[in-house]
């Protein structure tokens, strides 16, 4: 039997709008929940004084999740639908954990965007589908839930729909090839199977929604590039690094070059095998975590964060890049001269702040007017950066893959952005 493929969807929106119910309801809808966990969880949620929370701490399992009834961190669960295996990622609304969220939607092929019929757009809606955007995600489905709450009118089901497709037109997606859901997480409508008290809603069920999205297309035409994870020493093999192929297809007997590698400079090789989960390949195509083996090139050569690109196309090194960024959880403001630590693929450097261009605002992307000093939580800004150590970079023109970022500080991520244009070191 040929291998499901794989799709990584997240789940987002404001803060107690559901998420976290429609995704319990979904597992325990599949099969995947037993009677007899549902049963303990609903009793817990009633000594808690929640009831109807039980879907819901099926995802939160951390207990400071369940006393304060929001998601905190993220929670993965597999699914396995007709066509595909899903992972599912139900990524906090709470605006203090947007951060996690921001990770979440990084490994999204899709999104659901969850609101509340009663409550409509939120002022966290637009944030997310904003980061949902910066972070790459390209399709993403509304959910409008909660529709018990009311009365599963029709109108207020079209009343929502209209104020989420004016937001949806001004980050740029196409509000007539949205599809909307109406739905009841609580109380199962339109999860699993079709709802009857919504006779005139005819669109999909969450649970068809899955295998609707467009299959995700692996990025085998651009260059190849790995950027490693760790490097190993195995006896009678030699120096293996490892990591994901993140996009193009690397082959046995490619050409490859090491970026930056311990000179700085780049190393040349020679790609001698590929194996993954102790088979032998001849090629690995993007997607596919693998490790190989280089001739000529040894242990002391290469690190984590360092890329193996094809050597015909070869990864840039960045001197300074211009980026838009997006604060989320920064203690005070962001400035000239601050240097956090960046993390882009595996790979964690240093990086000054040497120019604030402009904000952005966040309602239009439009850049807005007037000279900034500082940015603070929730601005959006196109700055102009400069790595204190060799960083491997792209465009997001030449490679999103490679373009994306977060930047941590104190051990939290205070930003996250995309490379938009650089000036590549000389080496």
């Amino acid at each position: 039997m040929a291998e499901k493929s794989n799709m990584n969807i997240v789940f987002v929106g404001h803060v107690d709008h559901g998420k976290s119910t429609c995704v319990g309801q979904l597992m325990v809808l599949s099969g995947l929940i037993p009677e007899n966990e549902m049963k303990k969880l609903k009793d817990e949620a009633e000594k808690q004084g929640k009831p109807g929370f039980e879907f819901a701490y099926i995802m939160d399992k951390i207990k400071e999740e369940r006393e304060r009834g929001v998601t905190i961190d993220l929670a993965y669960q597999k699914l396995i639908t007709p066509k595909r295996q899903i992972t599912i990622i139900d990524a906090p609304g709470h605006k203090d954990f947007v951060k996690n969220m921001i990770t979440g939607a990084s490994q999204a092929d899709a999104a659901f965007l969850t609101i509340a019929a009663k409550e409509g757009v939120q002022p966290q809606t637009k944030e997310h589908l904003w980061l949902l955007r910066t972070m790459g995600v390209q399709q993403i489905a509304v959910l409008i839930n909660k529709m018990d709450t009311v009365d599963y009118k029709e109108d207020v089901f079209e009343k929502v729909k209209k104020e989420v497709s004016e937001l949806l037109k001004v980050v740029g997606i196409d509000a007539e090839k949205t599809t909307f859901l109406a739905v009841s997480g609580l109380k199962g409508d339109n999860i699993k199977e079709k709802s009857t008290n919504m006779p005139w809603y005819k669109g999909p069920t969450l649970w068809e929604q899955l295998d609707l999205f467009d299959e995700p297309k692996p990025p085998i035409d651009l260059p190849m590039r790995m950027p490693i994870q760790d490097v190993y020493d195995i006896t009678g093999i030699g120096t293996v690094p490892v990591g994901k192929v993140e996009t193009g297809i690397l082959k046995v007997g490619q050409k490859i070059k090491v970026l930056p590698g311990r000179s700085g400079t780049g190393i040349e090789g020679e790609v001698k095998s590929i194996e993954m989960h102790h088979e032998q390949l001849k090629e690995a195509p993007a997607g596919d975590n693998v490790g190989i083996n280089i001739k000529g090139v040894g242990k002391k050569d290469i690190a984590r964060g360092d890329v193996i690109c094809d050597a015909a196309h070869p990864a840039t090194i960045a001197e300074e890049f211009t980026a838009q960024i997006a604060v989320i959880n920064h203690p005070t403001v962001i400035a000239k001269g601050y240097t956090p630590v960046f993390h882009v693929h595996t790979a964690q450097v240093p990086c000054q702040f040497t120019e604030i261009l402009h904000k952005i605002d966040p309602k239009s992307g439009q850049p807005m007017e007037g000279k900034v000093d500082f940015l603070k939580n929730g601005d959006v800004a196109m700055v102009k950066i400069k790595p204190m150590g060799n960083l491997v970079l792209e465009t997001t023109k030449v490679n999103p893959h490679t373009a994306r970022f977060a930047i941590r500080d104190a051990g939290a991520t205070v930003a996250a952005g995309v490379c938009t244009d650089l000036v590549e070191k000389k080496i």
